[in-house]
């Protein structure tokens, strides 16, 4: 689990027991930390998020408050994130300020420029309010995980 005071840097650990990803996306840097952190956008490109609005903005005029409206485990729910640009353009990270069936979230995406375009690496860490059997964990993790490669598709386009 995530110490409280260090940044992201684990895999998933209580939903999906461990998971992290990485893909090289044919995009500059820049150009992913844009649609990753266009957060009302993700509906668009982002299978399972339904809506996402944001809340609150920082100094910078960066959402800094979201929330979401997913599919989740066969029904919708409901989550606020906050996100932490202390990183940024580098690594873009979030924890849970509000969900209906989460107890806690925490996750990234850290970029590092690779010769043409850019290595992003996607972790997260969910903790639910009841436990899941390790069959649906498993499935849990591989949606999860394919946000990383609807993210690689819209950079890519």
């Amino acid at each position: 689990m995530f110490p409280q005071t260090s940044p992201i840097s684990a895999k998933i650990v209580l939903m999906v027991d461990s998971g992290s990803d990485s893909v090289f996306i044919a995009a500059s840097a820049e150009r992913c930390f844009d649609v990753a952190s266009d957060f009302e956008k993700y509906p668009l490109w982002a299978k399972d998020v339904k809506e996402a609005t944001v809340l609150q903005r920082d100094d910078q005029g960066r959402p800094h408050t979201v929330e979401y409206r997913a599919s989740a485990l066969g029904r919708s729910t409901h989550y606020t994130l906050e996100y932490d640009y202390s990183k940024a353009p580098n690594v873009l990270s979030w924890h849970l300020v509000d969900g209906d069936i989460m107890r806690s979230i925490r996750g990234a995406y850290t970029l590092k420029e690779d010769g043409a375009g850019t290595r992003v690496s996607y972790d997260l860490a969910v903790e639910l309010v009841i436990p899941l059997p390790g069959f649906v964990k498993r499935r849990a993790e591989m949606r999860i995980l394919s946000t990383l490669k609807e993210l690689k598709a819209r950079a890519e386009s």
